[in-house]
């Protein structure tokens, strides 16, 4: 398929957002990129936006903030699928979680909304710790629940490979691409990859949801967000997901990105760098 009208993509100052983003620009493609203070404003509670927002649209990517598996969750995407649809917006490509009952119930409804859909379900992304947790990482502490849980930890330039994919190509209609990185680590192994990548030592403190909730909201998370955030991380870190699958490469035909290959090019942006902040 060759897209001659704009590709919506909702959370475009996102992890994933703004890869697509970016994949969809450089590919020659029109993009309207929306967020609340983007060029297109989206916000999903506040439904007046979303009209203009698809307006003119031949696709969209839908990411839901704060998460799919918040109350209310699925009534809300279920409501734009259904008017994307009834705006000839059919091709909807949406980012969803692992091992998350409200996030499945929101796969459900797009499924049944008459679109398009193509669902990409995914892991814990890499970029969490260069992009969410820099001052942690930073100072060499990795402080979440989890344990000693395994993850397969996912890099967020596969899940946007995989998106741009599904937004172009019609093989990729109806598919359901659960994606994980291609190994299991838990926090500490994390940690310890991440200390190797910068050359210093990084260690793994498990805390409790409250105290993670603490901190989210001491790096900006709204605390009404926090708590629940924290809650869901510890719920889907309870080995649930412990566990790789084969979607990237179903997808994409190609292996997805390993955690340490991750770290050492985060690290050699400088994200990580003391000397910015060195006293």
């Amino acid at each position: 398929m060759t897209n001659t009208k704009p590709t919506l993509v909702i959370g475009a100052t996102g992890k994933t957002g703004r890869r697509v983003a970016e994949r969809l620009t450089n590919a020659g493609l029109p993009v309207k990129a929306a967020s609340r203070n983007g060029q297109t404003h989206f916000e999903w509670n506040d439904q007046s936006t979303w009209g203009p927002a698809l307006e003119g649209a031949g696709a969209a990517y839908i990411t839901y903030f704060p998460d799919l598996a918040f109350p209310g969750a699925a009534d809300t995407v279920e409501q734009f699928a259904k008017l994307a649809v009834s705006m000839g917006v059919k091709r909807l490509v949406l980012l969803s979680g692992r091992g998350e009952e409200g996030a499945r119930d929101a796969e459900i409804r797009v499924e049944n909304s008459g679109a398009d859909w193509t669902l990409v379900r995914a892991a814990f992304f890499n970029q969490n710790f260069s992009e969410t947790f820099v001052e942690s990482v930073r100072h060499g502490v990795l402080a979440m629940p989890g344990g000693d849980t395994v993850e397969p930890f996912l890099d967020a330039e596969d899940i946007a490979d995989v998106v741009f994919a599904a937004l172009l190509d019609d093989k990729h209609i109806g598919q359901l691409y659960e994606l994980t990185g291609p190994r299991l680590l838990t926090l500490g192994q994390a940690a310890s990859e991440l200390g190797a990548a910068m050359g210093r030592d990084m260690q793994y403190v498990p805390i409790t949801p409250a105290q993670y909730a603490a901190d989210l909201a001491g790096h900006g998370l709204p605390e009404e967000v926090a708590m629940p955030i924290a809650e869901l991380i510890n719920e889907v870190l309870d080995g649930r997901n412990s566990y790789v699958t084969d979607g990237v490469e179903r997808a994409l035909g190609r292996k997805p990105r390993d955690f340490a290959d991750y770290a050492r090019a985060a690290a050699a942006t400088g994200v990580w760098d003391l000397t910015e902040v060195a006293s």
